[in-house]
């Protein structure tokens, strides 16, 4: 008994091989209305200065580091005082990042604030690292206990400012190069800070640090910290380095610490908190 197929389905209907002027300007407007839909993006925040902070950077030329004291030790007795840098604080868009940051400034002692602590990298043409947390014998900072956890670490609104010239403030995240040992206790906060030294902007520092400040007054100051030689090491010690962290070697990011320290010890000498008030009117002419 003999079956006969059914019938093949008709071809799809297939394109004009005629296109007229119309026909493809009409083609094409309608590819791009389905294909892609651009969407308006968000402005940036107009950050607001909420408070000012003042820090004094000074130089200790014998390259001694400072004591925590109130005074400075005998090896630094003839240290410079490089200026006062002024630095006005975003406190409506960040808020616990802008009062850990002010906690840091006015500690009761020298033990818990930024006072007499090392600026302990420096990267030339991009920023400058402070706050390192570890002994106080050392210029090393050390937090106190009660300082709130920051939660804006993990906000992303928190990431919106970008550190688009210099003299930009922010909290490292991906730059901070605090040890493990410490990172690692269920007690750690992270009050290393950085300033970008310019002379453009830094757009890699983008996304991963918080933007919570920035400096009004003193750019000079953060120009000449900028200006401090720093030790490189040698492109052999370099591939050094790398084939030793390769093979798990620990004390590859033992020696990586000491890249780009100044050679010149600069550290804060002193900071605090600056009160707004009004201004003054002027004197009426009579």
């Amino acid at each position: 008994m003999a079956y006969s197929l059914p019938p093949p389905p008709p071809p799809p209907p297939s394109l004009p091989t005629h296109f007229t002027r119309r026909s493809l300007l009409l083609l094409s407007t309608t590819t791009t209305a389905t294909t892609s839909v651009s969407l308006p993006s968000a402005p940036p925040p107009t950050p607001t200065v909420t408070d000012r902070v003042f820090m004094d950077f000074s130089l200790c030329p014998n390259n001694f580091l400072p004591d925590r004291a109130d005074t400075l030790s005998p090896l630094c007795s003839d240290s410079t005082l490089l200026g006062r840098v002024v630095l006005g604080l975003f406190g409506g868009l960040v808020p616990l990042t802008v009062s850990n940051f002010k906690s840091m400034c006015l500690g009761p002692n020298s033990a818990s604030s930024y006072k007499n602590t090392l600026v302990h990298k420096v990267f030339p043409g991009q920023y400058f690292l402070a706050g390192h947390q570890g002994r106080p014998d050392k210029g090393e900072v050390r937090p106190p206990h009660d300082l709130p956890r920051n939660t804006e670490t993990v906000d992303a609104k928190a990431f919106a400012l970008t550190h688009s010239r210099p003299g930009v403030v922010s909290l490292p995240l991906s730059e901070n190069d605090d040890d493990d040992e410490i990172k690692l206790d269920p007690g750690y906060r992270n009050v290393e800070f950085l300033i970008t030294t310019g002379p453009g902007p830094c757009p890699r520092l983008d996304n991963k640090n918080i933007v919570f400040g920035t400096v009004l007054e003193g750019l000079d100051v953060i120009t000449a910290i900028a200006s401090i030689p720093t030790y490189q090491p040698s492109e052999r010690i370099r591939q050094f380095n790398d084939l030793a962290e390769f093979f798990g070697d620990e004390r590859a990011q033992n020696a990586r610490n000491i890249w780009n320290r100044p050679l010149t010890t600069v550290y804060i000498s002193d900071c605090g908190e600056l009160k707004v008030t009004k201004p003054s009117l002027p004197p009426s002419l009579p």
